[in-house]
């Protein structure tokens, strides 16, 4: 069954490109110019991924993101943002929005599908379905729900990945680099700057115990330990 893609920009003639180029490579589109019209399609359809622009009328693409991360019904949809902001500080603030990956314009179509496919990738069903416990975290990859001492906290799909990573693969430190490959999956164009924004999310969603167990070691990576 194709993935379905909520492409949500107001330019037209960049939107009617997108799809056309998200439909030669196999994938189900719906477009959407401002806000109003994406909630519309997000209420009637299953939509596996979404490209979002930056700059859009009236709700911007980062207020955007916000809002679908603060739903429990679109929270955990894959977001791409789209912009022409290249400058570091506004990639971190579309991370921290929520967006999961995020691309520069002008883009190449061959880029975006290789980022398209490689985010479907990571946020697919895990192959490992057992719960974890680590400490007082319990992780349930069936449910997608994860406690902290009986709290349930909640967390984005790279968020998740990256704790199911940790939780089963203790004590060992990993580069950036080589959480990017094991978590994001190889071939993936995610700066490393990215794993670090993770981390932070990770450690504000715990309690003050659990977020020691992320451990930075510096000018190696990161550890999950006691």
């Amino acid at each position: 069954m194709a993935a379905k893609i909520l492409i949500i920009e107001d330019e037209n003639a960049v939107r009617e490109m997108l799809s056309f180029t998200l439909k030669n490579s196999g994938f189900e589109t719906f477009e959407a110019m401002n806000n109003e019209v994406a909630f519309d399609i997000l209420k009637k359809h299953n939509i596996d991924l979404i490209l979002l622009d930056w700059m859009l009328p009236g709700k911007s693409g980062v207020a955007i993101s916000q809002t679908l991360r603060s739903s429990k019904d679109t929270k955990d949809i894959p977001i791409i943002m789209l912009t022409a902001k290249s400058d570091e500080l506004d990639k971190v603030q579309g991370l921290d929005a929520g967006a999961d990956d995020y691309i520069t314009k002008p883009f190449s179509p061959k880029e975006l599908i290789a980022r398209i496919k490689a985010l479907l990738r990571r946020v697919a069903p895990q192959a490992d379905m057992q719960i974890v416990n680590y400490g007082q975290l319990s992780l349930n990859p069936m449910t997608h729900k994860v406690k902290d001492n009986d709290r349930d906290i909640e967390l984005g799909p790279t968020e998740f990945k990256l704790l199911h990573f940790f939780m089963t693969h203790p004590e060992r430190v990993y580069s950036r680099a080589q959480l990017l490959d094991l978590v994001w999956g190889r071939n993936v164009y995610v700066e490393e700057r990215t794993v670090d924004v993770h981390i932070l999310r990770l450690r504000q969603s715990f309690e003050s115990e659990s977020a020691k167990y992320i451990q930075t070691v510096r000018g190696a990576g990161y550890r999950f330990s006691k």
